[in-house]
């Protein structure tokens, strides 16, 4: 074949002139070096007539497996993440509902049909949802899938983009947080009140204050807390379970909302609930589509269970044990919680604190556009601070924020600052990226035996010179170097 031939002369003529590159003079080295760089083309030329269109030889992509790569990146394998406005197709045995409740670990799913009803689910949650660390909480949207519409069964698939998200208690897309308190039975505590507060305002939702039991205490104490809490930044709102009275006003603020109610134990929160959605039949003419309430039979249209308060303590029983979320006759939904005396704070930090403090927030809109001389003042009396100490809860907002300097510090000591992701992602064939969950380490993996060994020697090599321990001859020492 002449393209063969053409490459055993290339060949032999490479080899031909380094040879004798170093046996001619000038003229016959510049002549060898025309040759080889013709012969070099020749080749070239030779090769480009055998494959004209300069087509490479390796195998072209297959098209599919490009747009797999370009879209791998917004829908992965792991539970993509689904906006609330999108509508993903659904199989025969697929839903999208929303959690009525948690408890232990399973999740009641309320599904809505295409007449206007509702079908209650009994669901669990996808173990790849555990694993990348997406938690299902109430009140959220879900993918449900694996549907048994016989016995109502189902599994969480997917959880779609949460609108707000709150810690006590754990609940999501919440609109309207609701404080309730009760004036006596048990007693009133300021600080505790603005503990509920501050976990409130720190979430960014709508807070409205209500104080329940009013039929308790006289006039003049209703008019001194109101006073009291008007000074704070808030307008109370007063109300009584057993005389009915402030029902309908707190009704009105709560409808077409999704409300989550919380307060310590024994304030009356459930029997607040009860009395709200005592006309379970009757729908406002204001009010939009609840399909919860045609569930006929379910638990949800039962009345919650109420508790009576301790006598030896003054404070209220334990009664409500998990976040259910209820449907109130006027429309909307209320989140009945278990009761705590002490909120967490975890999200509540030191330069945030002063802004949960309505008190803090008047002095600063009053004081514009003056501000103050450093920009992370955290308002204890720095030099050029506006905000003054002359106010009710600067006590208690100095033992907040010296509640959360020190969690802080001890968080900077135990976890430091960098966190890694729950999700990794593998590059495979054709440099598509595949998702999978990222594994604990084994924290509680038991120690080998050479690791105890070591650090037993280890510590035995710190001790002072005046131990009178002969560690060369020692038996179990030196057993103990042996096993190494």
């Amino acid at each position: 074949m002449p393209i063969a031939s053409i490459s055993i002369i290339r060949h032999r003529s490479i080899t031909a002139t380094t040879a004798s590159l170093f046996s001619f003079n000038n003229n016959n080295k510049n002549d060898l070096l025309w040759r080889f760089s013709t012969l070099r083309c020749f080749s070239i030329s030779a090769k480009q007539q055998q494959n004209p269109n300069n087509v490479s030889k390796k195998p072209q992509p297959n098209k599919n497996l490009l747009r797999a790569k370009h879209t791998f990146k917004d829908y992965s394998s792991l539970a993509p993440i689904l906006s609330p406005q999108d509508a993903p197709p659904l199989s025969q045995s697929q839903a999208v509902g929303t959690v009525a409740a948690a408890q232990a670990n399973f999740m009641r799913v309320v599904v809505p049909e295409d007449s206007g009803t509702g079908v209650e689910l009994l669901c669990v949650v996808k173990a790849v949802l555990k694993k990348i660390k997406r938690r299902v909480l109430v009140g959220d949207k879900v993918l449900v899938g694996s549907i048994d519409w016989v016995d109502r069964r189902g599994m969480i698939e997917n959880v779609f983009q949460r609108s707000s998200q709150i810690l006590d208690p754990p609940m999501a897309n919440v609109d309207h947080f609701l404080v309730l308190f009760s004036l006596d039975q048990p007693r009133l505590e300021p600080f505790s009140l603005t503990r509920f507060l501050v976990e409130a305002e720190s979430t960014g939702i709508p807070v409205t204050l209500a104080l329940n039991k009013a039929e308790l205490v006289d006039e003049e104490t209703l008019v001194g807390w109101r006073t009291r809490l008007r000074s704070w930044g808030y307008e109370p709102l007063f109300c009584s379970v057993d005389s009915k009275s402030g029902l309908d006003t707190l009704a009105l603020i709560l409808r077409n909302q999704t409300t989550v109610i919380v307060g310590p134990s024994g304030v009356g929160k459930s029997s607040l609930i009860n009395a709200l959605r005592s006309n379970h039949g009757a729908y406002d003419a204001a009010g939009g589509d609840n399909w919860f309430d045609p569930i006929m039979g379910s638990k949800w249209l039962e009345e919650q269970r109420v508790g009576e308060v301790s006598t030896r303590s003054g404070r209220g029983k334990h009664t409500t044990r998990h976040v259910s979320l209820l449907p109130l006759s006027g429309g909307g939904y209320l989140a009945d919680t278990p009761g705590f005396n002490q909120p967490s704070l975890m999200k509540v930090t030191k330069q945030s604190l002063a802004q949960t403090f309505p008190e803090i927030r008047n002095m600063l809109i009053r004081n514009e556009p003056v501000k103050c001389s450093f920009n992370d003042c955290l308002h204890l009396g720095e030099p050029g601070c506006i905000v003054k100490s002359n106010w009710e809860r600067y006590p208690y907002y100095f033992q907040l924020l010296d509640e959360i300097r020190i969690r802080e510090e001890f968080q900077l000591r135990t976890f430091g600052t960098k966190r890694e992701g729950d999700v990794r992602f593998k590059v495979g064939n054709m440099g598509v990226k595949q998702a999978e969950p990222r594994l604990e380490p084994k924290k509680h993996r038991r120690i080998s035996r050479k690791s105890i060994n070591q650090s037993i020697l280890d510590d035995l090599d710190e001790l002072d010179d005046d131990d009178n321990l002969d560690m060369e001859n020692d038996p179990i020492l030196r057993a103990m170097r042996e096993n190494q």
